[in-house]
This record gives structure tokens, sequence and C-alpha cells, in this order.
């Protein structure tokens, strides 16, 4: 057989393993995993296991009741394909990786308006043009821009903007309902029962299947939940920022919203990629503006780094491997959305989707990067602001 033709009998070898994997998944009428009947990953799916290549060997419920939705235990953020993340390669090359996420059973893909106005969107949109039946697009409003330039300084989640943002989000990704539509900040001025109201509207109308916050506190779940269930809530959350477990994980856990943790690598840092020397893109890369990514702090931090180098030799885990185990090993409604543009490290992620901590590991872990100040805020000052405490 000409190579050729066994790469092309591969690919559709793959595709048949996967589309039954992803059915697995998100398939309406199986049977929902509930968050506290079955044990984490414990769900396995036939996407490419079956060849040993590396694939998510799980699904996860976000939400519950008529908010419920069940995806993969790991998602993708979508963001660095073109925004934030320095150097990228070519769009073909970045619509190839997608189709590998999908193809290894991924079916949370992330993305915004605001990740390079509209441009994100698109790309993803071009890369998952024809698997839309086997994944959830989620995608996000409230950044207010004036032709096509965010205003930093202020939100926009009046009616009329997030209707506007879900009608540009649906066509950009070529698809018919955004699985989630996140409010991606606060909008002091649009009470969030107002911004609730909207979004259960857009249910309704069958434009968005589920609605989920960004980086709000548990006064403002509580109060938008009442009005429209909540899905999942979208905030930062790894090793080196552990707030929202003083009372957002709690309260999602009290009325049975989903986590979707962005970051989880801390912006690729405790992947251990990163150190003083790294040299970011000054025109695409807001971690040269970012306190902990200056270079005394990223000199400071590696040690934390190195706690999770020793914890993983013993183990043979990476530390991007921990890191995300560890999230999904904290609770059964996490689903961390880790992205990349490197098919090695896409599969080093979905490794540690089959990852489990005892009860003790989990402490040592979480006391030994404790023991190391974390040194350098996450945010500049205005960036700070827009989220809530």
């Amino acid at each position: 057989m000409k190579k050729t033709e066994r790469n092309m009998s591969r690919r559709r070898f793959l595709k048949r393993a996967t589309m039954t994997g992803a059915a697995i998944c998100i398939a309406p009428t199986l049977q929902r995993v509930t968050a506290t009947g079955k044990a984490i990953g414990s769900i396995p799916t036939e996407a490419t296991s079956s060849v040993g290549m590396p694939a998510v060997h799980g699904s996860r419920t976000l939400g519950s009741g008529i908010a419920a939705m069940n995806v993969s235990a790991m998602g993708f953020g979508c963001m660095g394909l073109n925004y934030h993340r320095s150097e990228h390669p070519d769009r073909k090359r970045e619509i190839v990786l997608v189709h590998e996420a999908v193809e290894r059973g991924v079916t949370l893909f992330d993305t915004a308006e605001s990740y390079g106005y509209h441009i994100n969107e698109r790309l993803v949109g071009e890369a998952l043009k024809g698997y839309t039946d086997r994944v959830f697009v989620s995608s996000k409003f409230g950044h207010k821009f004036v032709n096509g330039v965010q205003i930093k300084t202020e939100e926009d989640s009046t009616p009329a903007n997030i209707r506007r943002v879900c009608e540009n989000s649906l066509r950009n990704l070529g698809i018919e309902v955004l699985g989630l539509f996140y409010q991606h900040r606060i909008d002091p001025h649009t009470p969030i029962e107002v911004v609730a109201e909207t979004v259960g509207q857009l249910i309704k109308e069958g434009k968005v299947l589920h609605f989920g916050l960004c980086e709000v506190n548990a006064s403002t779940i509580r109060r938008a939940h009442a009005v429209c269930p909540i899905t999942a809530i979208q905030s930062e959350y790894h090793l080196m920022h552990r707030q929202v477990e003083e009372s957002v994980l709690p309260v999602c856990e009290e009325l049975g919203i989903g986590f979707v943790p962005y970051s989880p690598l801390n912006r690729g840092f405790l992947g251990g990629m990163i150190n003083e020397y790294t040299a970011f893109d000054p025109t695409n890369d807001n971690r040269q503006t970012l306190p902990r990514f200056q270079p005394d702090a990223i000199r400071a931090n590696t040690r934390i780094v190195e706690v999770l180098n020793a914890f993983g030799r013993t183990r043979g885990v990476t530390p991007a491997q921990i890191a995300l185990a560890w999230l999904m090993n904290k609770k059964p409604f996490i689903v961390p959305i880790p992205g990349t543009t490197k098919l090695s490290h896409l599969e080093e992620n979905l490794r540690a989707t089959e990852i489990i901590f005892s009860v003790d590991e989990m402490t040592a872990l979480e006391n030994a990067v404790a023991a190391i100040p974390v040194v350098g805020s996450r945010y500049d000052t205005l960036q700070e602001s827009k989220v809530q405490k």
C-alpha cells in the first residue's frame, strides 16, 4: 500500500472511532453522568484509544437539570491560535491541530468575539466546519468595541449588544446555535438580572444552548442563576491562583453549576517552558504587560515549577500534566480548557485526563506549592478592576 493510501486509511479509521466516542459524549438521548455518580475521568470513549494515541478518556457534566451539558473531560482554549500568545503557526497548520483535537475526543472549544476582533471566531469556524454536529463551541460577549477597536475602560452587556454579538458569533463560526454563551466581564451599568434574562431569551429562540459567566463572585452567580440557570462559570484557576476556592467553587457545587478554568497552566508558565529570558512578542502577547511575567517575578516563581518537576519525576508525568490533573482531581464538575499551537502539547495535555491522584498526593502537592509565595499580580490594575472579588 502506498504511503498516501496508508495515511488516508488511518484517518478514516480514526474518524470512525472518534465519531463513536463523540456520540457517547454529546448524544442528548443517552444518560448523562452526574457529578457524584462516577469517579473522575471514569467514562472511557473509544476515540483513538484503541490505537494507543493520546485522547480524552472521559466526559463530564457542566451544570445540572435543564442547564446540564455533557462534554469531554478537557476542552480546548482557542485564544492562543492567533491572540496574545506571541508567534503562532500558519492558518492551515492551526486548522489541522483543531482537527486533531476533535479526532482525539475533545468536544468543547472556547473562543470569544474579542480574541482579535472576530478573527479567532472565524478561524475556529473554518477549523470546525464539518464537525459542528460533534462538538460544542462557546463564545463570549460584554466587551465594548467601536469600529472594531476595544474600549478597554468600558464594558457593554446591554441587551442590544448581547444580541449583536450573538448574531456575529453565529455568523463567524458558521453554526446555528452557540453551545455556551458567557458574559466576558461584568458591566457595572447593566444589572446581571437583565443580562441573564436576555441570554434566557436567546436560549428560548434556539440561538444559544447554555448560559455562562466569567470572573464573577458568588453573589452575582446567585442573582443570575435565579433568572436563567447557569451551566458554567469560567474564571482563572490553577495552582498559582486559587481564589475561586473561597466562595465561587462552593456556590457552584451548591447550585449544580460547572466550572471551566481558563489559563489552567498560568498562561503557559506551569508547563515549565518559560524563564526570565523568554521574549514575548510585543505586538501579540499580553504576558509582557503582566506583573507576574516580569523577569524578577518569573525567576522567583520558577521555584513552583521545580516543585512540580520533583513531584512528577517519580510518577512519570510532566509539570503541565500535574497542573491539569490537579484541577480535574479537585472537583468532578471542573473542565479545564488549555490551549496550544503544538500537537505535542495537545497530546501531553490529553494524557492528563488519565491521571488520578490520591488524597495524600493532592495534599502534599498543594502544601509544597503553597509554601512558596507567588510573586507578582496576575493582571495589571485596569484588568484587575474588571474582575469581581
